[in-house]
């Protein structure tokens, strides 16, 4: 008796590397206390004086940026798509039942048409190379007066600018994979960085317009984190997100964007 060919092992969903034991999303970001910061000052800009009856944090891992909006809405779901992510959350968010946590993708959100006034996304672009089905899903969910806040991690940003004029090069408006050599396999998750004109236009086919746009974590780097307080840095920090907005300066972009009408 002939033996039967295997069948084609399933692709990696995008929340596998989440799910890696070896992978402890809260300990990322133990020396990242600056960028944290900067993120929470940006959606705290993007939100001031708003308040909503519900929010939805996509892709929110173990429930970072949870407690933060839980200031800004009567109620907060994590909609997280890694069950290890959710375990940690049940650590992290312990003190707070009333955050819900939920088993979701973020092209497949399971929300009613037009149900929610908020949704933030904020360090998910990066894994999406196309990110128009969570794009148009984020649409669909969102209310007619709601607001979402997209993160974008950006290619443009001045360093890859000066890099590429120095080059004589133009700035790809594709997005760019960031990978080693090493993980660029099928098996590995995507790891990208998007130029900010292009997803202004990707959002804009979802029916999503740009109202504000901030740019975050201008200050990035470890040798300035070794020698300037943190401090000093954030202070900084709030006067650049505005004045280099439009000039997608810093590795993060965040766009507040609402409905076209």
């Amino acid at each position: 008796m002939k033996e039967q060919p295997k069948k084609n092992a399933q692709p990696k969903k995008r929340a596998d590397q989440y799910n890696d034991p070896s992978h402890n999303y809260m300990k990322y970001w133990e020396g990242r206390e600056y960028e944290n910061a900067a993120e929470e000052m940006a959606i705290k800009r993007l939100l001031e004086g708003k308040h909503f009856k519900n929010a939805v944090d996509v892709g929110g891992g173990y429930g970072r940026l949870c407690l933060l909006l839980e200031n800004y809405a009567d109620k907060v779901t994590l909609a997280e798509p890694s069950s290890q992510q959710l375990d940690l959350a049940k650590i992290y968010l312990k003190d707070h039942p009333e955050i819900e946590r939920r088993q979701l993708q973020a092209d497949d959100l399971k929300f009613k048409d037009e149900s929610v006034d908020l949704i933030t996304m904020i360090r998910v672009m990066h894994h999406l190379p196309d990110p128009t089905p969570e794009l148009n899903e984020i649409a669909r969910a969102l209310k007619n007066d709601g607001y979402a806040i997209i993160e974008v991690a950006n290619y443009t940003h001045a360093r890859n600018r000066l890099k590429y004029m120095l080059k004589g090069k133009k700035l790809p408006l594709e997005p760019v994979d960031i990978r080693s050599a090493a993980h660029r396999t099928k098996d590995e998750i995507p790891f990208v960085n998007h130029n900010p004109q292009t997803v202004i236009k990707q959002l804009a086919h979802a029916g999503l317009a740009v109202e504000r746009i901030l740019s975050v974590s201008n200050l990035r780097s470890r040798g300035l984190k070794k020698i300037m307080p943190r401090s000093v840095m954030l202070a900084i920090e709030g006067i650049l997100q505005p004045t280099l907005a439009n000039s997608f300066f810093g590795p993060s972009v965040f766009f507040l964007v609402r409905k076209a009408k």
